[in-house]
C-alpha cells in the first residue's frame, strides 16, 4: 500500500468515526426535524384540502343567495348574504358583505350606506375595494344632501384616486341639480382635462357641458288676458211666424 492510499484510509475512517459521534449525540434532533416535516407538509395538504371544502360550500351557498335576490325581497336575499359573510372564506365573505350592503341599501338607502361604511372601515381589505365601498355608500345618499357623502365624493375626486371619474361626474350633476352652475363647470372641467376619461363619459360630458353654458332657465309669467266678447247672435233666414187673428 502506498503513503498516499495509506493517508486517504486514515481520513475515511476519521470521517465515519466523526459521522458515528454526529449521530450518536444529535440522532435524536436530526429525528425529530424529519417528523416535524413530516408533520408540517400533512397539515399543509390537510389544511388546503380544508379551504377547498369551504370555498366550495360557500360558493353553493351564495349561488343561493343570488337566486334569493333575483327571485325574492331584497330584505330575504340582505339575508341570505349575511349568512354567507358569517363564516365564508375570505373571498366569498368580501363578495357576500358587498351584496348585503347593496341589497340594504335598496329597501334603505341609509342602511345601505351604513354596511359599506363598515366595509370600507375594515383594514383586512385591499385600499382600492374599500374605497370602492366609499364610493357605493356615497351614492346612496347623496340625493339627500348628506355633508358626509359630498365629503367622501370629494375625497375619491383626487387626481391619483381610481373612482375619480364616477365622483367628478356624480359632484357635477349635484351642482348643477343645486343651480350650482359654476361649480358644475368646474368638475366638468376636470373631466374634460383627464386625459383617462371613459370614452362614454365624454360622450355624456357635452350634454353637461351644454346645461351649464344655457344657464339657469328664467320662466317668465304670461300677461293676463282679457275675457273673450260673447260670440255675436246667430241670424236664420227663417221668416217670421204670422200674427194671430
Amino acid at each position: 500500500m502506498s503513503e498516499n492510499e495509506f493517508i486517504r484510509e486514515v481520513n475515511d475512517e476519521y470521517r465515519r468515526d466523526r459521522l458515528a459521534q454526529i449521530w450518536s449525540r444529535y440522532s435524536g434532533v436530526f429525528i425529530g426535524l424529519a417528523v416535524l416535516v413530516v408533520l408540517g407538509v400533512g397539515g399543509w395538504r390537510y389544511w388546503q384540502h380544508a379551504q377547498a371544502q369551504q370555498s366550495e360550500a360557500a360558493s353553493l351557498r351564495f349561488e343561493e343567495a343570488l337566486r334569493r335576490a333575483k327571485d325574492g325581497t331584497p330584505e330575504e336575499a340582505e339575508k341570505a348574504f349575511a349568512g354567507v359573510a358569517a363564516d365564508a372564506p375570505f373571498g366569498y365573505r368580501l363578495l357576500a358583505r358587498l351584496r348585503a350592503a347593496a341589497e340594504a341599501g335598496k329597501a334603505d338607502p341609509a342602511a345601505g350606506a351604513k354596511a359599506y361604511a363598515a366595509i370600507a372601515d375594515d383594514t383586512a381589505i385591499g385600499q382600492s375595494l374599500r374605497d370602492l365601498a366609499r364610493l357605493r355608500g356615497a351614492l346612496l345618499v347623496v340625493d339627500k344632501d348628506d355633508p358626509t357623502a359630498l365629503n367622501t365624493l370629494q375625497s375619491l375626486a383626487a387626481p391619483a384616486s381610481a373612482f375619480r371619474h364616477t365622483a367628478r361626474e356624480m359632484l357635477g350633476l349635484v351642482a348643477l341639480k343645486k343651480g350650482d352652475f359654476e361649480g358644475a363647470g368646474r368638475w366638468f372641467d376636470q373631466i374634460a382635462a383627464d386625459r383617462e376619461t371613459p370614452a362614454g363619459l365624454r360622450q355624456r360630458l357635452e350634454i353637461y357641458v351644454g346645461l351649464v353654458a344655457g344657464g339657469p332657465v328664467q320662466v317668465t309669467e304670461a300677461a293676463p288676458q282679457a275675457p273673450a266678447a260673447p260670440p255675436p247672435p246667430v241670424v236664420t233666414d227663417a221668416p217670421a211666424p204670422e200674427a194671430t187673428r
